[in-house]
């Protein structure tokens, strides 16, 4: 374990673990121009693209878990950009739709696989991307963002 990992709490690995991903992205996806949260939104458009969704900042921002004020934020940069539209929903005047550009595809393509090539490096020691270690952390993973977190749940339950 790294240097000041020892007898840590779940709680600490996880955002360290986080701060780690998020910085190595940020440098990653630094010479596309994008910032790891600017990925975050291009890299999830480009997926959804290819499923044939046009989503909404508000899809979006539930698809991302970033807060719906800052999609809308990043959306604005990535449009002056050049690398997503965005326009009014016919179903929803109140509602922006977005997609990538072209040049938003290109570049979501390419930080796709540099980002890839960083997951890679990041689960080497658990055997790889395509590991039995590594699916298995994946499923951990999700079932500990699929676990409700309520902030307040125990300190009602302490005062009461």
């Amino acid at each position: 374990m790294s240097n000041g990992s020892e007898g840590a709490t779940p709680g600490f690995l996880v955002w360290r673990l986080s701060m780690k991903w998020r910085v190595a992205v940020d440098r990653a996806v630094a010479p596309l121009g994008l910032t790891h949260a600017q990925y975050s939104l291009v890299a999830s458009l480009y997926g959804m693209r290819r499923s044939g969704e046009r989503p909404s900042q508000r899809r979006l921002a539930d698809h991302t878990g970033l807060e719906p004020l800052y999609v809308s934020k990043l959306a604005r940069a990535l449009e002056t950009a050049g690398l997503l539209e965005r326009t009014r929903d016919p179903r929803d005047p109140r509602a922006v739709q977005l997609a990538l550009t072209e040049q938003g595809c290109e570049v979501g393509a390419r930080a796709i696989t540099v980002v890839h090539g960083l997951l890679q490096q990041l689960l080497e020691p658990l055997g790889g991307l395509e590991s039995a270690r590594a699916r298995e952390f994946a499923r951990d993973l999700t079932a500990l963002l699929d676990a409700p977190l309520d902030p307040f749940s125990e300190n009602e339950t302490e005062q009461s």
